[in-house]
């Protein structure tokens, strides 16, 4: 029987290496202009992290790999993370002073079981977490830095959406919902369900005078919420915090030219945003969001400390980014012709190699007579090692000589033809 992968896991053959070390670069370098650093959290963690009050929705929960942490007398329940945010908020805790600000990033691999295995159990993020910094300029930051990457990866016409996770806890406090009743929905709405709110009581006076109107802000201005917003908050008072918030969080965009979206029915699927939370689309599929997470750190100990963060789906985005992004090699690849049992001249075509190594080129030995197509320059010795035919692929042309250095000389003064 032919040996498979597990279902829902992804093999990366070299070209599909290619674009995945293009998009982590270029998000790498950005995070870091931006004055973020890297940070690397283990692949496994407590169960107990994820399961906190705040963290991921009972669906989510539903889907990670767990399994026992046994030493033979006892053991703790651990998982295979199956989210970047958390772990990274544990690592702060755990390493540094409360309270500190600081701008972290990483690239992780996360884990989520998908019953029928078509969707992928294993995903890549590149995330950046912004700790410390609870103003509307930090939220904006973090969407701003998301932008950045995306159009430094060539991805064009990609949609903002725009949310707010307090405004929906709010908006579920006014339909007299119980508290159990509240949580289920605002989970499912985090999850994506665009069904949820439509299961409500569209006849009811709650319904009509602040469900429905905050539904039509789909798609609106800022401008448009401003205009809406007395009217909202009459009968709640308490929802002006958070509407102030969205407001200035937009307002910020408008002034810095971002476009958006509003979609207060949105969601990300994680328990802990409590305030603006944003989206990115392209066409219909989402590649990365995030969202400010003002209680998580305080949930795991580390005191009253503001965060937010995002991250894209690094696998979806790969699909999107062009190949003309891929960097092209500054010297030309070589193949030095070497049969597997000629050993009278191994030493000195790995020397050549060395030596063309050390001035940028790539070089590989050929071992079964490989074809030349992708390689500019093939160089091949005689026996008694006096003579090193050097042939340009590109113009046919072929030259002898005597050294390695004067092969080196031919293909630097040939390099740019």
């Amino acid at each position: 029987m032919k040996v498979q992968r597990s279902k829902g896991m992804r093999d990366l053959l070299p070209a599909d290496m290619e674009l995945f070390r293009l998009v982590e670069n270029i998000s790498r370098e950005c995070c870091v202009k931006w004055g973020y650093k890297e940070v690397k959290t283990p692949i496994i963690e407590y169960l107990y992290l994820f399961t906190s009050a705040g963290t991921l929705t009972p669906g989510m929960l539903g889907k990670v790999y767990s399994f026992l942490d046994w030493d033979g007398w006892s053991g703790e329940r651990v998982v295979l993370r199956p989210d970047g945010t958390i772990p990274v908020a544990r690592l702060y805790t755990e390493n540094m002073e409360a309270g500190s600000p600081a701008r972290l990033f990483y690239s992780a691999n996360i884990f989520m079981f998908e019953e029928e295995g078509e969707k992928a159990r294993e995903r890549w993020q590149l995330g950046a977490e912004l700790i410390g910094a609870a103003s509307t300029t930090a939220d904006v930051e973090l969407v701003a830095l998301a932008m950045d990457i995306i159009g430094k990866l060539g991805l064009q016409n990609v949609e903002l959406r725009l949310s707010h996770a307090g405004l929906i806890k709010t908006i579920l406090e006014t339909l007299g919902l119980d508290a159990g009743e509240q949580s289920r929905l605002f989970d499912r709405i985090l999850e994506g369900d665009e069904e949820a709110l439509n299961e409500l009581d569209g006849d009811s006076k709650d319904y009509q005078e602040m469900l429905l109107p905050l539904l039509n802000l789909k798609g609106k201005s800022s401008k448009y919420l401003r205009q809406q917003r007395d009217d909202l908050v009459k009968n709640r008072t308490d929802m002006a915090p958070y509407i102030d918030d969205f407001l200035a969080t937009i307002d910020m965009l408008d002034t810095l030219g971002y476009k958006y979206n509003v979609d207060i029915a949105s969601g990300a699927g994680f328990e802990y945003y409590t305030g603006t939370i944003f989206q990115f689309y392209y066409g219909e599929e989402k590649i990365g969001g995030g969202g400010r997470y003002d209680a998580l750190i305080s949930a795991m100990g580390g005191g009253d400390v503001p965060a937010g963060g995002f991250a894209l789906y690094l696998y979806r985005v790969m699909k999107l980014v062009g190949s003309e992004l891929l960097p092209v090699p500054e010297k030309e690849s070589v193949l030095i012709r070497l049969q597997p049992d000629d050993t009278s001249i191994a030493t000195a075509v790995f020397q050549l190699a060395g030596s063309l190594r050390e001035a940028g080129y790539i070089a590989e030995i050929d071992l079964a007579d490989r074809a030349t197509g992708g390689f500019r320059w093939v160089i091949e010795l005689n026996k008694d090692i006096s003579e090193y035919k050097v042939r340009d692929v590109k113009s046919k042309k072929a030259v002898d000589v005597a050294t390695p250095a004067a092969v080196l000389k031919i293909l630097e003064g040939n390099g740019g033809d």
